[in-house]
């Protein structure tokens, strides 16, 4: 059998869609359908249900997957194992959200540099991106906000991460104590927001959990990275809503200041996901292992 027909049938499995398999083979749609297809003949049976969005697998092409996936993963392993033994450095793709993985994971990591690591990392803060490129072999290890579906990709929870919501000295003053208690939501007319899209994802996330309720104002700033969010903030711009571990310094130093302190503080899951049986391979092994170790004191 074409080695190439099972490539192209475990990257639909995993994408969920001949378009995007398309994309991330570097192939036309119809390539892709055709490949499909003729892996469907040689084996005499259905292997995805045609969908208005996307295909879903039958029972046969899950059960392919599941027993091709690992052999292909492993060949690739093999070849790159190959590459690397001419350096002597093995190289370990890692992809995450770009703060999380700058503050907490790359740090946790770089003792294995002087173990023969070499890293390289791709920064996007859409778990589905993330995950979409570790299902097509683009990375090793990936850090996600979303637990995947399916079979083909494994998750751990690694760390909780706590969200709170700040503002500078100045806008804290100017608030007066227990305002927040008593009108919730309404807050964000009196004060400028600091988020990192329009359609504020860290503010209304906060306010649903803790005011059970939706922001009523606009983004005063937008910044795509929390740090930029962070500074902006600090600089007296506006709230924000911002993980602990991120503003945990400029808290401290007195540049924030925590506008509320609930009870049960907004949380958000991130987890350490892999494509299943890859946990053998040594470098991602290395690396799972000392991010695990490492989230055990964040």
């Amino acid at each position: 059998m074409d080695l190439a027909l099972l490539r192209t049938f475990v990257t639909v499995h995993r994408a969920g869609s001949f378009t995007r398999a398309a994309a991330l083979l570097g192939l036309s749609q119809p390539a892709v359908t055709s490949q499909i297809r003729t892996l469907e003949r040689q084996l005499g049976r259905p292997l995805f249900l045609r969908q208005a969005r996307g295909v879903t697998p039958t029972t046969i092409g899950d059960e392919l997957a599941h027993r091709a996936a690992p052999h292909l993963d492993a060949l690739v392993e093999i070849v790159e194992s190959g590459l690397d033994e001419q350096t002597g450095v093995r190289t370990l793709h890692l992809a995450g959200p770009p703060e999380f993985t700058s503050v907490r994971a790359l740090p946790a990591l770089s003792p294995l540099v002087s173990q023969g690591l070499a890293l390289r990392t791709s920064l996007t803060g859409a778990a589905e991106e993330v995950l979409d490129g570790l299902a097509a072999g683009h990375h090793d290890l990936a850090i996600a906000t979303a637990r995947p579906r399916g079979g083909l990709l494994t998750a751990t929870p690694l760390c909780d991460e706590e969200h709170v919501l700040v503002a500078s000295p100045r806008w804290a003053a100017r608030l007066g104590p227990g305002v927040l208690l008593r009108k919730g939501a309404v807050v964000l007319e009196q004060l400028p927001v600091v988020e990192v899209h329009e359609s504020l994802p860290f503010v209304a996330r906060y306010w649903a959990a803790v005011f059970d309720s939706k922001p009523a104002a606009a983004a005063t700033v937008i910044a795509p990275d929390l740090r930029a969010v962070l500074e902006s903030a600090a600089a007296g711009a506006g709230l924000a809503v911002l993980p602990r571990y991120l503003c945990e310094d400029e808290l401290d130093r007195g540049r924030l200041v925590a506008l509320l302190d609930p009870p049960v503080p907004p949380l958000r899951t991130y987890f350490l996901v892999i494509r299943t049986g890859t946990l053998p391979l040594p470098h991602i092994a290395r690396a799972h292992e000392s991010l695990l170790r490492a989230a055990a004191d964040w």
